[in-house]
């Protein structure tokens, strides 16, 4: 099984690494990201302008690792288009350090770096987390490597799966559960503050909580109550995939989570 890997924190974040170190164990790994922080970017694309790709010393060792002067969908397209040789059988994007949760997917560059995988016929993750450190961010990977196991082509009944996923801040024996949610009709960029420069007024866009939405189906009200959050997106109505196959795919995932020993540090 060969994975490719992106984000929109950079090709240095914590959360990219902590997730190829674990998927390493279980496929060919390979990174190709942004050079840089790239968040709320949503889908954005650079036309018109070179990218510019870097082979780089990965953190861990054996991945082949690469940075792109662009977006998190520039990467994902150019890896799946020139820099990854061979075939791709999953596209993971993440782990994101931070939430992504109902409408908030539409401006997310993790969100968008998968898309641009599923739009080219590949399946693709998207997983998040609150977490900023470790050992928080080593049990999202670990969930996103168990997924990834459960996705290996031969137990794949279709390509076109695209899955948003959501781990909660906290430690993985801790979980509550794992469901299948929609998207919450809310977003937490959903606040404007006022301020004041000491020369002219500014605004600034400002994150609440948004942790009691009443859709108790959603992916922010899993998430509040401790879940980790599994949110199919499809933008094609032959591509929808059944929710009874999705149950599936996560029966028993909880216990397989925790019968799995900890990983930790980076």
């Amino acid at each position: 099984m060969k994975i490719l890997i992106s984000n929109d924190d950079g090709i240095y974040a914590d959360g990219i690494w902590a997730l190829a170190r674990q998927l390493s164990e279980i496929a060919q790994v390979v990174i190709v990201a942004p050079d840089r922080e790239q968040s709320a970017v949503g889908t954005a694309t650079t036309l018109r302008k070179p990218l510019r790709v870097q082979k780089i010393t990965p953190l861990v060792p054996g991945v082949e690792s690469y940075s792109v002067e662009g977006s998190p969908s520039d990467a994902v397209i150019v890896a799946l288009g020139k820099v990854v040789a061979s075939k791709v059988d999953l596209v993971i994007s993440g782990v994101n350090q931070g939430s992504n949760l109902g409408e908030d997917v539409l401006i997310s560059g993790t969100v968008g770096a998968a898309l641009a995988a599923y739009l080219r016929g590949y399946p693709a993750i998207a997983i998040s987390s609150e977490a900023w450190q470790e050992p928080f961010l080593s049990d999202a990977a670990r969930v996103a490597t168990l997924l990834a196991k459960r996705l290996d082509p031969p137990n794949l009944p279709t390509r076109n799966l695209f899955l948003n996923v959501n781990i909660p801040n906290l430690p993985l024996a801790q979980y509550r559960g794992v469901k299948v949610t929609r998207l919450a009709h809310k977003s937490h960029v959903n606040t404007v503050d006022e301020g004041h420069d000491g020369r002219k007024a500014y605004y600034m866009l400002m994150r609440e909580s948004v942790n009691t939405p009443a859709d108790r189906r959603s992916d922010i009200w899993a998430h509040s109550e401790g879940d980790v959050s599994i949110t199919p997106l499809q933008f094609f109505p032959e591509d929808r995939y059944p929710r009874a196959l999705l149950h599936k795919l996560i029966a028993d995932f909880l216990e397989e989570l925790n019968n799995r020993p900890a990983q930790t540090g980076r």
